[in-house]
């Protein structure tokens, strides 16, 4: 037996992902949360601070005696109500059909709400298209086997979004029984919104596949580089909340800016919100009580939307900043990203050998400014990958504060021009 072998193990080497890679490589060269030396234009998190028009941060909140023990596997039935009005006030004023507490699961963060909702899924073909956020890939090959994923193809013309008419097509074309996306888009910014979104629920429903949607960034809607006027979900469009195949997944994460409080929900039809909670049960066991206590003054009407109004203020101002900076550097971003915090910038006309997304990443990170290599949005769940994808682009976030963001713009400007 060679004794410089790897020993035999029962566990499986587990890969890191999208920005946890990125961090680790930052590691190596110095970084450490709260170095206020690096630029994160790689996180996939808002600011958490105050901001400016935004109500203040919630600093503590008070334990209740009965918060100590466990909790409903859905979540605690005041919550559910609350989030299930928070949506009928934003979206459903005028329909008939109204969420209530029993459309609504309670989780702890959405990519375990995500979890739970593929471990109900039964033997399916479930669509997706690529780019998207990466976790989607990393939680779809745990389920195969049971899980088929199907990636349809999209097109750079579209910002690598999928037309409501071709999204109807393609149900029919690759025989989907379920479709997965994140919208508004991680990483692209493209936003699904009015006629088109209304096409996708459309579809949905008449060919009976279930749409899950992911809208973590759903408060995050920029139009012409100004904050617009609201939201977008899925939810404005369904028919019968009771009924219709349409699963809504959101977070505290993004739009609230608590990203540390891992709290999630998801919306669809009582029988499915069933089937989550009995989920639960086996996978973990029911939301944190106390923080979802806490989370109840985040819905109250007044509160929620001098928060996004807010939010969209600040972020469509520093989405700006960017744009204008990363144009300025020769980079190609589509006027199309109306959406998220993020710009899907296209680095083809960049010098060599800033051009090949992986060597602008390393490069950057000697400039201690963090990026994300477009590769690793090219999900491919279950597919082996023959060629990289999207090795001429570059996510950057403008999710930190302005000042760090400014200081990480200069110093990819001054990259670009050393190159020059």
């Amino acid at each position: 037996m060679d004794p410089l072998a790897k020993p035999k193990s029962a566990f499986n080497e587990i890969p890191d992902i999208g920005v946890i890679w990125v961090m680790e490589e930052a590691m190596k060269l110095g970084f450490y949360h709260g170095n206020n030396e690096w630029a994160n234009l790689g996180q996939g998190e808002p600011e958490t601070g105050e901001m400016k028009g935004a109500p203040p941060r919630i600093r503590e909140f008070v334990l209740e005696p009965d918060d100590s023990g466990y909790g409903p596997l859905n979540g605690m039935t005041e919550l559910r109500k609350t989030i299930a009005g928070h949506y009928n006030r934003l979206y459903r004023k005028d329909k008939s059909s109204q969420y209530t507490a029993d459309n609504v699961s309670i989780a702890m963060g959405g990519r375990l709400a995500l979890t739970r909702i593929f471990s109900i899924l039964g033997s399916v073909r479930l669509g997706y298209k690529s780019p998207e956020y990466p976790a989607y890939a990393d939680m779809l090959n745990y389920q195969q086997g049971r899980i088929t994923p199907v990636c349809i193809p999209s097109r750079m013309e579209n910002n690598y979004a999928i037309p409501s008419a071709e999204f109807s097509d393609a149900l029919t074309t690759f025989e989907l029984d379920a479709f997965l996306l994140s919208n508004p888009c991680n990483p692209t910014g493209h936003v699904i919104k009015s006629k088109e979104l209304k096409g996708y629920v459309d579809s949905a429903r008449k060919q009976n596949c279930s749409l899950i949607v992911d809208e973590v960034y759903s408060h995050f809607i920029y139009e012409n580089g100004k904050p617009a006027g609201a939201p977008v979900s899925a939810a404005a469009f369904i028919h019968d909340v009771n009924s219709d195949p349409v699963l809504i997944v959101d977070a505290l994460t993004k739009s609230f800016r608590y990203p540390g409080w891992r709290l999630a929900w998801t919306l669809g039809t009582p029988d499915v919100i069933q089937d989550l909670g009995r989920a639960a049960s086996g996978i973990d066991g029911g939301p944190s009580l106390p923080v979802q206590r806490a989370a109840l003054q985040l819905f109250e009407p007044e509160r929620a939307d001098q928060e996004t109004n807010a939010l969209r203020e600040v972020f469509s101002k520093k989405q700006g900043l960017m744009l204008n900076a990363l144009r300025a550097s020769g980079m190609i971003c589509s006027a199309d990203a109306n959406s998220t915090f993020y710009i899907w910038a296209d680095i083809s006309r960049l010098p060599s050998p800033l051009n090949n997304s992986d060597r602008f990443f390393k490069e950057a990170l000697k400039c201690k400014v963090m990026t994300v290599p477009g590769r690793l949005f090219d999900i491919r769940a279950g597919l082996e990958k023959k060629e990289p994808g999207f090795d001429k682009y570059i996510r950057f976030s403008f999710g930190p504060a302005e000042e760090n963001l400014k200081a990480g713009l200069e110093r990819i400007t001054n990259l670009i021009k050393s190159h020059q």
